[in-house]
């Protein structure tokens, strides 16, 4: 692989690590503001503080204090999304990938190497960049009489592996914070669905008329909570799926290339 590729990737994995510990701290204090100040604004209340009838900002602030959590692990989600698919579709380089690998294995076919070789680079992704750094030690190595056949198939096979290992990590990065948000979610909703229900139970149990208005209270918080942790788990649990289908596609297309190179070095020297 290019100088430039091996100086490019680390510096992409050390962007989405600072991203990371800069995202989370900010989505905390921007989910509590936006609990106190837009949900907690006296416009969604009446008189008597309660939330006027159709309006869910309101009803979402008497969730408790387990709402604000909820609403930094939703702008959390949001905010991975988005960065995790500009940087997985920056991956995939300019055009078809089924196409990109039809070209490649043409010029192979013809052993065009410096042709496949142009292709790659031109493609500006993953399996692009894979593709070169392979394709340049094929070049290397074909002509080194000192190498036996079976030594040049190993030193392309394990080119591939270690180009492969430099690309696909920093795809990765950032999505096992989903996969705990997805799971998370759901057991932080669970706690404020508990604690609803703690004080819907409270009121019931209080001495003499039990209390409506604390036990409808306890109810709306239980529920607000449950609602937002499911959608919250919900949202993560799709994203984090879909993306890591798509890095799947990218691994299944370097494999190919590999292959494919692997199999034309040995058909040209038999």
């Amino acid at each position: 692989m290019s100088h430039e590729t091996n100086s490019t990737i680390p510096q992409k994995s050390n962007f989405a690590s600072v991203f990371a510990a800069v995202v989370i701290p900010l989505a905390i204090v921007i989910s509590i503001l936006v609990y106190l100040f837009v949900f907690g604004s006296p416009d969604n209340f009446n008189a008597k503080g309660e939330p006027i009838p159709g309006n869910y900002l309101g009803i979402i602030y008497k969730g408790g204090v387990i709402v604000p959590i909820l609403l930094s692990f939703f702008v959390m989600v949001l905010t991975f999304s988005i960065e995790r698919f500009i940087t997985i579709q920056a991956a995939y380089g300019n055009g078809s990938l089924n196409h990109f690998v039809r070209k490649v294995k043409s010029h192979l076919s013809s052993n065009d190497i410096n042709g496949a070789i142009e292709v790659a680079e031109s493609q500006r992704g993953s399996v692009g960049n894979v593709t070169t750094s392979v394709l340049t030690r094929y070049k290397h190595i074909a002509n080194d009489a000192s190498l036996s056949k079976d030594k040049k198939v190993e030193e392309i096979q394990k080119e591939v592996e270690d180009s492969t290992a430099l690309e696909l990590p920093h795809l990765e990065k950032n999505l096992n914070i989903l996969a705990t948000l997805a799971s998370v979610g759901t057991l932080v909703a669970l706690l404020g669905t508990v604690l609803g229900m703690i004080k819907a139970f409270s009121a019931l149990s209080s001495a003499g008329t039990p209390n409506a208005e604390a036990l409808a209270t306890g109810i709306s918080e239980a529920l607000v909570n449950t609602a937002l942790g499911i959608s919250v788990s919900a949202i993560a649990m799709i994203t984090y799926n879909f993306f890591t289908s798509r890095i799947d596609n990218l691994t299944h297309k370097i494999d190919e290339i590999g292959y494919t190179i692997n199999r034309t070095f040995a058909d040209n020297n038999k």
